[in-house]
């Protein structure tokens, strides 16, 4: 689908941030690297091992397991679960995080045709703000709005969303949301908003 595909009356889009802007493990696999990198300085941690089986974690149990599954196979000490987490949220990653290329194209004409573009994204704000900053937007930064969901209540609950719509004096029927999850399908839902998945563009 291209954006010549959408519906023309629609004036602001509405964008998740993880696998819908950008592809999200290319922000968590940086940080696998750089963790298991020092670990091998502090604990004498194969780096490499460590990052191959981090990254086999994420795709078979899911990112969630990840750093358990690392402290139960490498006898990872406890006390630097804080500094892993501590990682997620604010590291000053190595590479810029490339947006999909269909998702550029779609929010540059957007902008082109002077509608809106809103990221509304779950998350802890600290960690969904420094993916952010870390994105190589071609110019797109200076036409974003973000909120963070977490900050009031996550998607799918539509606190965020209401917000937004009185924030920017828009209609619902105004809007199109676009999001990869099934949080973001019922929160588009519950809230009027007309809803396509990312895969649609992809």
């Amino acid at each position: 689908m291209k954006y010549i595909d959408l519906d023309e009356r629609k004036t602001a889009f509405i964008f998740e941030l993880d696998n819908v802007i950008y592809p999200e493990k290319d922000y968590l696999f940086q940080i696998y690297y750089l963790f298991a990198a020092s670990m091998e300085y502090v604990e004498l941690i194969d780096a490499k091992a460590a990052t191959d089986f981090m990254v086999n974690t994420y795709f078979t149990e899911g990112k969630d397991a990840v750093f358990n599954a690392l402290q139960q196979k490498f006898e990872v000490n406890e006390k630097y679960r804080d500094n892993f987490e501590q990682m997620m949220r604010n590291v000053k990653l190595p590479l810029k995080l490339l947006v999909y290329n269909s998702m550029l194209e779609l929010m540059q004409q957007i902008v082109v045709d002077r509608k809106k573009i809103f990221i509304v994204t779950n998350g802890h704000p600290e960690q969904q703000l420094n993916k952010i900053k870390q994105t190589e937007w071609n110019g797109l930064e200076n036409y974003l709005t973000c909120y963070f969901a977490d900050e009031v209540k996550p998607k799918p609950e539509t606190d965020v969303i209401d917000k937004l719509l009185q924030d920017q004096n828009l209609r619902r029927n105004d809007v199109l949301m676009i999001g990869d999850s099934e949080a973001d399908m019922l929160c588009a839902q519950n809230s009027g908003l007309d809803y396509l998945s990312v895969n649609e563009f992809l």
